[in-house]
């Protein structure tokens, strides 16, 4: 039992790591010196839709840090 929870928790490290790292970063970089942003033809409801990338991404890495969680602690009961 133990072993499947570690391989499972190695998975889900993994996966989050990827995930996180797909993401695109809020920082505008060096177009922030111009007062420029990279959404800035996009309105507040074209671009908080839920059906965007970041949005995904977002809701993915939230999933995947509580099975993280989830695993961790589990983990942690076993061993004791």
């Amino acid at each position: 039992m133990s072993t499947l929870f570690t391989v499972l928790h190695i998975i889900i490290a993994v996966l989050l790591v990827v995930v996180v790292l797909l993401q695109e970063g809020k920082d505008p970089g060096m177009r922030g010196i111009s007062g420029t942003t990279p959404d800035t033809g996009d309105s507040f409801f074209s671009k908080n839709s839920g059906r965007t990338k970041a949005s995904m991404y977002s809701k993915m890495t939230a999933g995947l840090a509580v099975l993280f969680l989830i695993t961790t602690m589990v983990l942690v009961f076993l061993q004791a």
